[in-house]
């Protein structure tokens, strides 16, 4: 076996490295788990671990490293930093790398469906998912939408000749981060789609084009048995599929805008536009194309431009991996989509609250806000990923009528939108949402959209959510009550 008797060290004790560090155990491996934080904030973490495997906390030792036979990173571990202190003879690859060799020693591995994309990949990944299960697909869904996919793979059975297929699984469905896809090899999805990309994680990448090419690893060693989905509107993703368009997988696109091969929407209806013979025929023998099959948008429940975007990438995916026209169009009309995604909380004195708190850069907030023609309060700020605040400028001169903002990234939000006249300054989401309640009016939306990550105040953007949303109700309460 690949991994049997040697010394492998993973860096990076979060979710993912428990999951790494406890299938190599399993597959026979001497396992080592560093970590810059000490043992009391991992705690939780080490608990998790199976007996065994060692631990190095507080910070990383070079030698140690050096010696290892290969290191497996965790996704928030930027490979820059650990090539720095290590020999070029040893082997780094991820923890997405490492699950796709052990799922090779099957002896017929499941194909792998993979989706990234700066916005919308977990609202994606998700509804593909549900659309797999109702077309009667065994699948299996991980990632950065859930559990890593190695905790996944130690529901395998494990032996002393590697991993068994004793689950039956049709498809693996990943969400995969550009964290991720820095450090792959050999992962080869069967299909993949790039959503878009838009500015984030600038403080990981050296500029745009950086952190472009991360996400074009997705179909790194994809070929022409296999299939990538991209935004024909997003300049960069239809840049990268025009370049390699005659080589590597068959590629189709998606588009608001305009027709093109894949899917695009006119005039509020989804049509799709196919290769004949790529999609499995009618029962009467027509081609998917001669059906005139199509989706209006007005029959979703999912709202903007950019859950537009994911439906026809999703539904292409699903075309494309064989799921039945019927599945794919009544799960797309019933998903109501994502905790933290533009959710609707309530209502307070005609004044409706939406948790968008999983908009943490720039991008993601313009598209929100896109999403309303009412006049929006906006609460946002948390810890920067040096965003390029100045974009959000031009786009609350539309509709906004206050901005709220909170965190490390307050100051430098208020300098580079400079609205001084509609801008609070507020130190907790308590007095965020009391603010905003205050300005609003009858008719209008406060949106808790933050272009920010939010571990200054909070444990991630969960949390930050549902502190807002508890705000938002307690106000409900106290109408509900008769105390206002």
């Amino acid at each position: 076996m690949e991994f049997k008797g040697k010394n492998i060290t993973v860096i990076g004790l979060a979710r993912s490295g428990v999951g790494a560090a406890n299938l190599l155990k399993r597959l026979g491996a001497k396992v080592t788990v560093t970590d810059k934080k000490s043992h009391g904030q991992l705690s939780t973490f080490i608990a998790e671990l199976d007996h065994g495997v060692k631990t190095l906390l507080g910070g990383y030792d070079e030698t140690e490293l050096n010696s290892a036979d290969m290191i497996v990173l965790s996704p928030g571990v930027p490979l820059v930093e650990i090539e720095k202190m290590v020999s070029s003879n040893v082997e780094i690859i991820g923890e997405l790398e490492l699950a796709y060799r052990v799922l090779n020693m099957l002896e017929c591995p499941p194909l792998i469906l993979s989706i990234t994309g700066t916005n919308g990949k977990t609202t994606a990944t998700t509804l593909l998912g549900e659309i797999l299960k109702r077309d009667r697909k065994n699948t299996l869904v991980a990632g950065n939408i859930g559990n890593a996919i190695t905790t996944e793979l130690l529901k395998f059975k494990i032996g002393e000749h590697g991993i068994e297929s004793n689950i039956d699984i049709d498809l693996i469905l990943l969400e995969v981060s550009s964290f991720q896809l820095e450090t792959i090899e050999r992962f080869r999805p069967y299909g993949s789609a790039i959503l878009n990309i838009a500015p984030d994680h600038l403080d990981r990448y050296r500029d745009l084009t950086d952190y472009a090419e991360a996400k074009y690893r997705i179909f790194l060693n994809q070929n022409e048995e296999d299939f990538i989905v991209l935004n024909a509107d997003c300049p960069k993703t239809y840049e990268i599929g025009q370049r390699f368009k005659h080589i590597g997988p068959q590629v189709y696109y998606f588009s608001s805008i305009k027709e093109v091969t894949g899917a695009y929407c006119i005039n509020g209806v989804i049509h799709f536009n196919l290769p004949p013979g790529r999609v499995k025929i009618n029962e009467d023998g027509r081609e998917f194309n001669d059906l005139g099959l199509t989706i209006n948008a007005k029959d979703l429940l999912l709202k903007g431009t950019h859950n537009i975007e994911n439906v026809m990438a999703v539904a292409l995916m699903a075309l494309l991996s064989g799921c039945s026209f019927e599945s794919i169009k009544e799960t797309l009309t019933e998903f109501k989509g994502l905790h933290h995604r533009i959710e609707f909380v309530g209502e307070v004195d005609g004044v409706r609250y939406y948790d968008d708190s999983k908009g943490t850069n720039v991008d993601a907030v313009v598209r929100a806000l896109e999403s309303f023609s009412e006049p929006v309060i906006l609460i946002a700020g948390g810890r920067d990923k040096d965003g390029d605040f100045n974009v959000l400028a031009e786009t609350l001169k539309n509709n906004t009528r206050a901005v709220v903002l909170i965190g490390e990234a307050a100051n430098k939000i208020n300098a580079a939108i400079n609205r001084p006249s509609i801008t609070y300054m507020e130190d907790t989401m308590t007095d965020a949402v009391i603010r905003a309640k205050e300005v609003a009016q009858k008719g209008d939306v406060v949106l808790l959209s933050p272009a920010c990550a939010s571990f200054d105040m909070f444990k991630d953007y969960a949390d930050r959510g549902r502190h807002f949303s508890d705000e938002v109700k307690r106000f409900m309460g106290d109408k509900v009550c008769g105390n206002e």
